[in-house]
């Protein structure tokens, strides 16, 4: 079959990868006129690195990855230990996969890299989608510059603001969240001695949490602090924030973060409002259907929405494959088998929202007493807790 895919990030890159190795023909429409050095780090879970070892590519994203040591939680203003999670070989016992931290444009880089070695005009940049429309057996997807391809499917891939989800089923009606998300990577020569460990490590706050870990070899440190406030209510990963006012939100915390946060270059800050979306009832009409952030977005509590998408390839280029039924119920019986997952997803991150978050004193004690008490007695059972997560293998699924 000949498939059709908007966008060129992970969930696009991923999609056109499945689809080659399971014998279908791609495009790929990326409106941007390059795929460069943009974005911030994000971590690669062992659910999302069983793909790439299903494609046999996980030795390529690997080599452009930092394997932490551990996942930690810490309380924000003493640095406290609540719990730890070995890692490396740990969790390739625990779960079937390393657990990574990748800069996003290493990460498109890599699947770029092999995406051009499979399907050399595969990739179209400078591609900006007009509309499309589905005659029959087909369909036709017409770019602003008067071009026109036919395939047998179309993914939308395009991300949480996505164009093909809009002509689907309608303009999306968000809800802010009242949490405001900084960003920033640093390089760790900036930093003097208070030097966040080699770890996934979230550290916890009234009412806010940074999350940091490392990239590029352990060379940059990656920063993200989400804080509740109600005074900014921009949904863009591009808008720059103010030094000042991310002190100000992170003023008495530990010396770990308050030093990473003086030592951010102001040109490299940026924050974004976060949006919480209910989950989409249906996903595909006819021969279009959705794929990660277009289809479920999800909040960043659970470091999950480009994962999801991963997993979302691998399922909806194995259905389209099997021969003995139509398009249409293939991309439906894709979409049923993907709903109740990314749905629990999605309810996790934002259940997590709370959990980094406990205001009160009472609610810290009840919230990360258990998981202290469980990290030091019974490790096992803070692993077991991620197993429904990370164990996960929609390549045997």
């Amino acid at each position: 079959m000949k498939v059709l895919i908007v966008g060129g990030g992970i969930g696009g890159l991923t999609a056109a990868l499945c689809c080659l190795h399971f014998g279908h023909e791609v495009t790929i429409f990326e409106q941007a006129s390059a795929l460069g050095d943009i974005g911030a780090g994000i971590q690669l879970p062992p659910n999302a690195m069983k793909v790439f070892k299903a494609l046999g590519i996980d030795h390529i994203i690997t080599e452009k990855a930092f394997e932490p040591e551990a996942i930690e939680a810490r309380m924000g203003e003493s640095g406290r230990p609540i719990f730890k999670i070995p890692l490396a070989r740990d969790a390739v016992e625990m779960w079937g996969a390393s657990y990574l931290h990748i800069h996003r444009a290493d990460y498109i880089s890599a699947l770029k890299e092999v995406l051009e070695n499979l399907a050399p005009e595969a990739l179209q940049l400078g591609a900006r989608v007009a509309s499309f429309r589905e005659v029959g057996a087909e369909v036709t997807l017409s770019l602003e510059d008067g071009r026109e391809f036919r395939g047998d499917i179309l993914i939308g891939a395009d991300g949480i603001h996505s164009a093909i989800r809009e002509n689907l089923f309608g303009a999306d009606r968000p809800n802010f969240t009242g949490n405001v998300a900084w960003r920033a990577v640093l390089p760790v020569t900036h930093l003097k001695s208070d030097v966040p460990n080699p770890t996934a490590c979230a550290w916890m706050g009234p009412g806010r949490h940074v999350v940091t870990y490392r990239l590029r070899g352990g060379q940059l440190v990656n920063f993200v602090g989400v804080v509740e406030r109600d005074d900014w209510r921009e949904e863009s990963w591009t808008d720059k924030g103010d030094l000042q006012d991310l002190l100000r939100d992170f003023e008495n915390w530990h010396p770990v973060i308050t030093q990473l946060i003086n030592s951010i270059n102001p040109d490299d800050l940026f924050r974004w409002a976060l949006f919480d979306r209910s989950p989409l009832p249906e996903w595909s009409r006819g021969h279009v259907t959705l794929l990660g952030d277009a289809a479920h977005p999800m909040l960043p509590f659970l470091a999950q929405g480009a994962a999801m998408a991963v997993e979302d390839s691998w399922v909806l280029a194995r259905e389209i494959s099997q021969q003995d039924r139509a398009v249409k119920e293939s991309l439906e019986i894709y979409q049923n088998m993907r709903l109740s997952r990314t749905s629990k997803v999605q309810a996790a991150s934002k259940g997590n929202m709370k959990t980094f978050h406990q205001r009160r004193r009472l609610g810290q004690i009840l919230t990360y007493g258990p998981m202290w008490l469980a990290g030091k007695l019974v490790p096992s059972i803070v692993h077991r807790r991620m197993n429904w997560l990370y164990g996960f293998d929609v390549t045997v699924s």
